[in-house]
């Protein structure tokens, strides 16, 4: 065994200990962590995104894939994940490595508990990667990632307190009281989209009935629309038309971009999972009381169509209305790439401890037996 690697095992039980109390120290140690290059990782039931980024919150380059099938192994996900970071690694001095994952991640943020979009079942993510990337990992839920994110560099700056929704398949959420990202006892706070608000509705792949996510989410959205069209509804004419009859065509990008263009029946839906949006929010601000709430995810390019019947919805149904100050409903400002900017600035928290001295980056293809990845690009980087 090699004298690094030797250091990797008698340094496994400090890393541990440093991830477990790394969260009670967020708010501060941000300000003192290493001004080193990190990389984040966004996993979606649709696109694993991998970046590079600085102490700013800059992406200095960034990856995309697709997310293999839910069916795969779980070990074909995390080869993905790591091909990527290897990949960034060669033009990049790479210091640790964060994970957002679009699931139940523990309060230690080392395993997967469920991630309904992919095939993990109490997954120990976390030290799976390090042992292969030889450097620290953090793992945790993609939406407190994203909320980081915009606390950090974007709409949420200056703001201790807020609640992220992003709204995507689902909804996703997470809570930052204090500068610190709210994980719960058992780290799956901030599930939000499984509220029930309609007792015995729609079914969700959670298994319940009548979730919010059924009501104001990307899925939401495609479902009613596509619902009108089988119908051959008159007001679906115009999304009918433009998809040739082919209902599968539907997505929500096109519903978006047809509501821009005026198209009733679009706009219409993006009034009602706006009120159902406005409405959560609402119960959510009863219980937790945030000085502003931050939507993003893909659904809300919308803008306005969204964010404003929300609003609306908001002021009507908040309790004390009238009688209280009311919180701020704006639209997140980092876009798809919140998740990875976050998951890349929480794993510098770690990156301080674990710092590592230059070494050639051929050294890393070797131990983690994927030298193959690096014979097509013909360079050993002695940074």
């Amino acid at each position: 065994m090699s004298a690094y690697r030797e250091r990797v095992h008698r340094t496994g039980a400090a890393r541990a200990t440093v991830l477990q109390t790394v969260g009670r120290r967020e708010r501060r140690s941000h300000l003192t962590a290493p001004r080193v290059p990190t990389v984040g990782i966004d996993i979606g039931g649709t696109k694993v995104m991998a970046g590079v980024v600085d102490a700013d919150g800059n992406i200095l380059e960034k990856l995309r894939t697709e997310t293999p099938h839910k069916s795969k192994s779980p070990k074909v996900v995390e080869d993905t994940i790591v091909e990527l970071v290897l990949d960034l690694s060669e033009r990049h001095d790479v210091h640790a490595v964060g994970i957002g994952a679009a699931g139940w991640v523990d309060a230690d943020r080392s395993r997967v508990l469920f991630a309904p979009h992919l095939s993990w079942r109490d997954e120990p993510l976390r030290d799976r990667l390090a042992e292969r990337l030889l450097v620290p990992v953090m793992v945790d839920n993609d939406a407190n990632a994203a909320a980081w994110a915009e606390w950090r560099f974007g709409a949420g700056r200056g703001t201790d307190d807020l609640v992220m929704i992003t709204l995507g398949t689902g909804i996703g959420g997470a809570i930052l009281e204090d500068g610190q990202v709210k994980r719960g006892r058992y780290g799956v706070a901030g599930e939000f989209g499984h509220m029930q608000v309609v007792p015995g509705g729609h079914r969700c792949p959670c298994g319940n009935r009548g979730c919010w996510e059924q009501y104001s989410s990307g899925n939401a959205l495609v479902r009613e629309a596509r619902e009108l069209a089988a119908a051959e509804s008159p007001v679906a004419y115009g999304i009918i038309d433009r998809v040739d009859g082919n209902i599968a065509e539907i997505t929500g990008p096109l519903i978006t971009e047809l509501a821009r263009e005026g198209d009733a029946m679009c706009v219409e839906l993006f009034q009602d999972i706006g009120q159902w949006l406005g409405v959560g929010i609402a119960n959510l601000a009863a219980a937790l009381d945030p000085s502003c709430f931050v939507i993003g995810g893909g659904v809300s390019a919308a803008d306005d169509l969204l964010i404003g019947p929300a609003r609306d919805a908001f002021r009507r149904t908040l309790t004390g209305r009238g009688y209280r100050p009311e919180a701020r409903i704006i639209k997140a400002e980092l876009g798809p790439e919140a998740g990875m900017v976050g998951a890349a600035d929480l794993a510098r928290l770690v990156a301080r401890r674990f710092r590592r001295t230059n070494r050639r980056r051929v050294e890393r293809y070797e131990r983690t037996g994927l030298t193959t990845l690096l014979a097509p690009r013909g360079r050993e980087d002695d940074r």
